[in-house]
Order: C-alpha cells, then structure tokens, then sequence
C-alpha cells in the first residue's frame, strides 16, 4: 500500500511541478524529472510485486491491465516530454496513470491462469500497442487544441503550453506509426497463438481490434500518399483509438465486470 500512495504522491507533485513550469517558462524546467520518474519506477515495481506474490500467471484483469497501459503511457510520455514544450502531455499521462494505479490497488488481485510465452507475448504486445496509440490520442487532442487556438487567434491560455503545430503533427504521426507497427505484432501474434478468435468471447474484441487496425492505417496511408493532416488526421485517430478502446477495456470489463468470468 505505502508504494502505491508514494507513487500516487509523486505522480501528483511531478503533476503540480509541470504545470508551474508550463506556465512559468524558465523556472525550475527540470525539477518534474524526478518525482516523475519516480513514480513511473514505483508503478511498475507494484506490478512486479503483484505478479511474484500472485499464483498463475501475470494478473491482466480489468483494472490491471488498465494500470498497465496507464504506466506504459506515463513512460512513454515521461521521455516525450522531456523535450522543449511537451509537458502538457505528461499534465493528463501522469494523473490517468495515478487514478489506473490506486483502481488497480484496491482491486481484487486474484489469480491468472498460466498464459505460456505465446500468449503472454500477444497480451504484451496488445497492452504496448494499446499504451503507445493512448497518447497518439492525447497527441491528437493537442494539435485540435493548438490548431483550434491558432485559426482562432487565440495564442494565450492552453495554447501557450503547446508545442508548435509542426512539432506536434510530427511527433503524432510517429507515435500513430510505432502503435501501428506494434498493433500489427499484436494482431498477427493472436493469429498465430490464440486458438480460436472469432469464439463467442473473443469476436467482439477481434473485430474491433481490426476495425482499428484498418482506420491507423488508412490514416497513415493517406499521409504518406496524400499528405493528411490537421482535422482529418485527429477525427481519423479518436474514431480508431475508440475502436481500440472498445476492442479491449470495453470486452473486458462487459466480460469480467458485468458479466463476471
């Protein structure tokens, strides 16, 4: 318990230390480092806890998995923003991945089957994918803001905090890339080592999962041969993030939370 509220705690000063910075340019643009990856280090120290003190295999319920791609989203975020003006990402990662961590805590740790390394592979795999296209999301959401304020002319307020449009397009387009390719590894490792995809409990999340595979890459194909940007690039990415978000948290919790197997 006392990991994870010093995890929490640190998750929310490296929060509060971001926030001062954005809005304070040149003060103490460093000092979030630390608690922040602290918190990233405790976060998955738990998760390592969790698994060596849990019979079975690795726990990937609901609330763990969600905790999860919430780490996975923190870490990633933590290197991005480590980078001139991309705090603002990390001001929404890093409390998501404190309230996915406390949900995760005061969850039902109980027991996972035994997966093998093929399906262990695809389930880390999906979660990596899954972590990765989240804050291409949260980038999309940024470049509305930022795209928003400019036609707007509105160059104060959140505005203020972003990067230029031209970084953030740049950095979205490659997150969307990496996700893709990983989403890629994710789909054909499930062809390969789960049994039967289109069973009665899995063809929801299959289908999603490769409706979402189709929108990713679509978008960066009309990129790369069409030059997509700007509106259609975000409304592209949100429809295909919510497929995923469908494909996976939304199979899992009708299946464990409502339907209770």
């Amino acid at each position: 318990m006392a990991i994870v509220l010093v995890a929490a705690l640190s998750y929310l000063v490296a929060s509060l230390l971001l926030a001062h910075t954005a809005l304070h340019p040149g003060k103490g643009r460093w000092r979030w480092l630390a608690p922040g990856i602290l918190a990233v280090a405790l976060h998955g120290l738990h998760h390592v806890d969790i698994a060596l003190s849990t019979p079975g295999g690795p726990d990937l319920h609901f609330f763990a998995a969600l905790s999860l791609v919430g780490l996975g989203m923190a870490g990633l975020t933590s290197l991005v923003a480590a980078r001139g003006r991309l705090g603002a990402l990390a001001l929404v990662a890093y409390p998501l991945a404190a309230l996915s961590l406390l949900a995760f805590q005061f969850a039902d740790h109980s027991p996972s089957p035994a997966l093998g390394w093929r399906l262990a592979t695809h389930a880390w795999l999906a979660l990596l994918a899954y972590a990765t296209l989240a804050v291409g999301t949260l980038l999309a959401l940024m470049l509305r803001v930022q795209e928003r304020a400019l036609r707007q002319r509105r160059l104060g307020g959140m505005s203020r905090i972003l990067p230029p449009l031209n970084e953030l397009e740049t950095l979205l387009f490659r997150t969307i890339s990496a996700g893709f390719f990983l989403l890629t590894l994710a789909l054909i490792s499930g062809v390969l080592f789960v049994d039967d995809l289109l069973a009665q409990k899995l063809v929801h999340k299959t289908v999603l999962s490769v409706l979402s595979w189709v929108v990713f890459g679509t978008l960066l194909l009309g990129r790369w041969r069409w030059g997509w940007r700007g509106l259609k690039a975000v409304r592209l990415t949100l429809v295909a993030s919510i497929l995923l978000l469908l494909a996976f948290f939304g199979s899992k919790a009708a299946i464990e939370l409502v339907f209770n197997r």
